[in-house]
């Protein structure tokens, strides 16, 4: 019987193929439009065309892996009944089943078993890599290093591909401003240029050139919209945003990462002005599928639109199923209401089957855009599984983007770089000996103790004594969820041995910051400085050697006023996953030169935050005379931040000049900006160069600074490069309240340097 389905599967796709055998043209990207692959719309319509009600809707169903596959299959209760969905072709996706033989498994089932064979996509969080991690996107996006975050998205597909997988939910483009928020690890940061071009790296490395290749995968970018605005910083709490923000600066990288091609959106978990995101028919159908064309698939969150259940929008599942499918979700991942409610609601007259069979195209789409239906069994390959996972190709991806994730804070006296040669080093802080903790949140598929600790990599240079004490531990256990910690908050016992250390030691490493799962989804702070006793740690060791170099391993800005003001060398190393050790420790000893830049401001106290580099002046926005009170300031702490954004030291300094306007925009429509950067260090450098603007009046007010430009550039010793910048009406205009693009005439300034704190400027003028 089992073959006979073969024989019917196989022939029923020679059929719908129409024979032919030549490689399929990747779609094209042309701007806002999409030039069709015919063939495949040809394709998608006829088998459309087949599906019973019931089918199209479980296209739209997808389940989270729900039996032990090296096991029989389920018998009874909830797996049975998802498990004969599965047979009858009532499930589109699957996640989180990882693993070839996993897959193939799967897979199998739904194209041999069902009635049409469609293939399942297998889906899984592949946010910094799969098995072999790199740095956390928060991390990579302090490199400012376009190509090298497009390779690393590159390699994590490599790698998730070879395991079966062909859907990941990332990039996250959700701009956050709000270093309380855990989820901040996962994105981009603050700024909305930076973070659009951050998406479309992403996007373009997760799904290459050709989505039919066998080392592509789909990304899906996410979270639409304004998740990163929750209120207080809480995980799923409410965002109250307006609308210059939500145009401005929440949409911008998600119409990047559409014009980039990405062929997948998932929507959020919060609401935006009374609405649950997944019921939002005016960000899915009229802005993204609407507006910008866009013609993938949109995915819910996790159990969102049963959800909006508890948001107080849908009276019941039914209700639920009801507002997302009019909406615009295509895809329910784990909530079962659209293959338990939507054929009813659909008999009804509830929901239109046009709605179902447009959502269903999309998802077909997609799956025939990976060349499922030429082969189902593309990501199944055990040979290649075996080659690619952990290879020292992609180790040595890791480590390159690690290096160039780091960034230098502070360098007091050149205590920096180390030594390499007679110096006594004590090593310190529970974090320095961790290899679990380095990898950060966000790593389903790699195993513990996989990371390069910091104490491996400075032994690798053999020319100092190092000597290690813990310290303090960080955790103390995990919690009754596995992925949460009990932070030490009262354990001194190793403060002594430490600091023995510390006292015949010539330089002091210390290593502290946040476990691996202190941030990530649902791992929101109120107090973000160091946790536990590393604090009173950090300040016992000062007391005894003032030579300490603090690294710092944290998933997000922390507030670290204290060692500001006492700490010589502070280096922040963020969570740099499996090559992490390695990477730390050729910065440290000045084998890798840091350049990295911060893609958040870090605050001097968490009363600040939300802070940012590119907020609106007020009415009274500087101290008026002396002793008068009424201006927008705090009574205990001045305004500014600790570290600005941009901000990034290196081993060698760099001096801007020259800075000069060419202004024929009224003529040409550009303005070209030029300045000349020289390496006036001893040591061959990178810097990121940035430019700023600011609109000085317009009809709907303009940041005090907004990102609109940078470039990577290595200098040797003494060399001099002139940098231009090109601004057009893309880099000068801003949105309305409408969401209308506009180009206002007026006076602009322009601001050029190696962080937000800019001192070079100059002006010009766009004519009416």
């Amino acid at each position: 019987m089992k073959i006979t389905r073969q024989l019917l599967f196989f022939s029923f796709v020679f059929l719908l193929f129409t024979c032919k055998e030549q490689k399929q043209e990747p779609l094209v990207i042309n701007g806002k439009d999409k030039v069709y692959d015919t063939e495949i719309e040809d394709k998608v319509n006829q088998l459309l065309s087949r599906m019973t009600l019931e089918e199209k809707i479980g296209q739209m169903n997808q389940y989270n892996g729900f039996w032990d596959l090296t096991g029989p299959e389920p018998k009874a209760g909830a797996a049975a009944k998802k498990y004969e969905h599965l047979r009858k072709g009532y499930v589109g996706s699957m996640l989180n089943v990882r693993g070839v033989s996993e897959v193939r498994k799967v897979q199998k089932i739904a194209v041999e078993d069902s009635r049409l064979g469609i293939p399942l996509i297998i889906g899984f969080d592949v946010i910094h890599g799969y098995k072999t991690l790199s740095p956390i996107p928060l991390a990579e996006s302090a490199s400012w290093d376009l190509e090298a975050i497009k390779k690393s998205a590159q390699m994590a597909a490599e790698e998730a591909s070879a395991a079966g997988i062909n859907w990941t939910f990332a990039p996250m483009v959700d701009i956050s401003r709000d270093a309380r928020w855990g989820r901040v690890m996962e994105g981009a940061g603050e700024d909305t240029f930076l973070g659009s071009k951050i998406a479309e790296a992403r996007v373009r490395g997760f799904q290459g050139d050709d989505l039919s290749q066998f080392n592509s995968i789909a990304a899906c970018a996410k979270h639409l919209a304004a998740y990163g605005f929750a209120e207080s910083g809480r995980d799923y709490n409410t965002a109250d945003i307006g609308t210059s923000t939500l145009h401005n600066v929440v949409l911008p990288p998600f119409k990047a990462a559409k014009d980039a091609g990405v062929r997948t959106v998932m929507n959020s978990f919060n609401e935006l002005n009374g609405i649950p995101a997944t019921a939002d028919e005016y960000l899915q159908r009229d802005i993204l599928k609407g507006k910008w064309n866009f013609d993938g698939f949109i995915v819910s969150d996790w159990g969102s639109i049963t959800e909006m259940i508890a948001h107080g929008y849908a009276k019941d599942g039914s209700h639920a199923a009801e507002l997302a499918v009019k909406a615009g979700s295509d895809m329910d991942m784990e909530s079962y209401l659209y293959v338990e409610e939507l054929a009813q609601l659909v008999k009804e007259g509830k929901v239109k089957e046009s709605l179902i069979d447009d959502s269903v195209r999309r998802i077909l789409r997609v799956k025939y855009e990976l060349g499922l239906f030429d082969d189902p069994y593309k990501y199944c390959n055990e040979t290649r599984e075996k080659e690619v996972i952990g290879s020292e190709k992609i180790h040595a991806a890791s480590l390159d983007m690690a290096k160039k994730s780091i960034v230098l804070l502070k360098n007091e006296k050149n205590l920096l770089p180390l030594k390499k040669k007679g110096q006594k080093i004590a090593l310190i802080g529970a974090l320095a000996s961790d290899k679990t903790s380095p990898l950060g949140s966000w790593r389903i598929a790699a195993d513990d103790s996989t990371a390069v600790s910091v104490l491996e990599g400075l032994h690798q240079y053999e020319g100092n004594t190092i000597t290690y004490a813990k310290g303090a531990d960080v955790s103390i256990g995990k919690s009754q969820f596995a992925t949460e910690v009990k932070i030490n908050t009262d354990d001194k016992t190793g403060f002594n041995e430490a600091i023995q250390a510390a006292k015949s030691a010539d330089v002091v490493v210390m290593v502290l910051g946040e476990h691996g799962f202190q941030s990530g989804e649902g791992r929101s702070r109120t107090e973000l400085g160091l946790p536990g006793v590393q604090q009173e740690l950090l300040e016992a060791i000062h007391k005894v050697n003032k030579n300490i170099v603090l690294v710092l391993n944290n998933g997000r800005p922390l507030t670290i006023s204290w060692a500001d003001e006492n700490i010589p060398a502070i280096v922040e190393a963020w969570q740099l996953g499996t090559e992490s050790g390695h990477a730390i420790a050729q910065v440290l000893y000045g084998d890798y030169n840091p350049s990295g830049k911060l893609p958040m401001t870090f605050p001097r106290n968490v009363g600040q935050v939300p802070l940012y580099y590119n907020y609106k002046s007020t009415g009274r926005p500087i101290l008026p005379a002396p002793d008068v009170v009424f201006w927008s300031h705090y009574q205990d702490q001045v305004n500014s931040p600790l570290y600005p954004f941009g901000h990034g030291l290196s081993y060698t300094t760099f001096k801007y000049e020259d800075i000069a306007v060419q202004n024929n925009y009224n003529t040409t429509g550009k303005v070209e900006v030029t300045v000349t950067l020289t390496n006036t260090g001893k040591l061959k450098g990178k810097e990121v160069v940035q430019l700023y603007i600011r609109d000085l009046y317009a009809s709907i007010t303009r940041p005090v600074k907004e990102l609109k430009g940078f470039e990577l550039v290595e200098l040797n010793p003494g060399e001099s490069k002139n940098i231009t910048f090109t601004l057009t009406k893309d880099e000068l205009g801003f949105f309305n309240n409408q969401g209308e693009f506009l180009l206002e005439p007026g006076d602009f300034k322009i601001f050029i340097g190696g962080s937000s704190y800019t001192t070079l400027e100059s002006e010009f003028k766009i004519e009416p």
